[in-house]
């Protein structure tokens, strides 16, 4: 099962305690879904999610299946549902603990998770505009910064942060996903933190070696054209050094001079024998 359908099969089980908070989600359902389709019978997640926020709120009956007309225009007014039912009146919405059980409806209606081990997404896909836009603001009360984008003629409202969609499936009350998306999200920075550490030891020990390799082609043309005996006794000294061990730190180089000298006084004296180089 994906990680997005593992989110919504703990979202179905989430009912809320409060009769407002019921109304919320049940808008967030129905203004996505619409409430037409629920006149006929259809057996689903969904369906059963739909059914039980109407009998805690309308008290229907547990085996109803259908809206009736006298439920259909009575859900519409407890929802304050607009003419069209794709947008509901603020005041559904006004506290919180409303705002969280609206945005889980609308998730559960419309929403998905991408894979959190290949990629941070998270979508709400909207029939209108002002219905995305209403969603974006609900969505951003909680400070997760939702964007709109339009798609093949729908209104998606997404996510792209990891710490993000955490935070969103926390105001969903989602703690079984947001413990899994966490774990997730620790594995993969410590990988790429690995990652970045190796990358940049790959780099450092390429630089030495490639100095390394410079130095000794260096020393090379000295000894072809003039002789190491005919350098000063210091450059002398390197050089002969880094002949013997080519593979060795400049720091560990000097370590071996009598007396020792720095890191920086080594790399100073193979720049005068890049220099007599050059010149050769």
């Amino acid at each position: 099962m994906s990680f997005s359908k593992d989110v919504k099969e703990e979202l179905f089980q989430v009912v809320p305690k409060s009769r407002h908070c019921m109304v919320a989600e049940l808008a967030g359902i129905l203004i996505i879904q619409g409430i037409d389709q629920y006149k006929e019978k259809t057996e689903d997640h969904l369906n059963r999610k739909v059914f039980t926020l109407l009998n805690n709120t309308c008290n229907i009956g547990k085996d109803v299946t259908t809206i009736s007309a006298d439920v259909y225009l009575e859900t519409k007014k407890m929802l304050k549902l607009s003419e069209d039912s794709t947008m509901i009146d603020e005041l559904v919405v006004q506290q919180s603990c409303c705002k969280r059980s609206f945005i889980r409806g609308v998730f559960l209606a419309a929403g998905s998770i991408s894979d959190p081990n290949k990629g941070y997404h998270f979508e709400i896909v909207c029939n209108t505009s002002p219905q995305a836009d209403f969603i974006k603001r609900t969505m951003n009360a909680f400070e997760v910064y939702a964007k709109t984008v339009e798609r093949n003629g729908k209104y998606v409202v997404y996510l792209k942060e990891g710490a993000q969609i955490v935070e969103i499936l926390r105001v969903m009350e989602a703690s079984h996903s947001v413990m899994e998306l966490e774990n997730i999200r620790v594995v993969k920075e410590v990988r790429g933190t690995i990652n970045r550490k190796v990358n940049c030891e790959t780099a450092n020990i390429s630089k030495t070696v490639n100095a390394a390799v410079r130095q000794i082609e260096q020393i090379h043309i000295i000894e072809e054209k003039m002789g190491l005996d005919n350098l000063p006794i210091q450059l002398q000294e390197i050089a002969k050094l880094r002949l013997t061990y080519p593979d060795t730190p400049l720091a560990d180089l000097g370590e071996m001079l009598t007396p020792p000298i720095g890191k920086s006084g080594v790399n100073h004296r193979f720049k005068k024998l890049a220099a007599i180089a050059n010149d050769l």
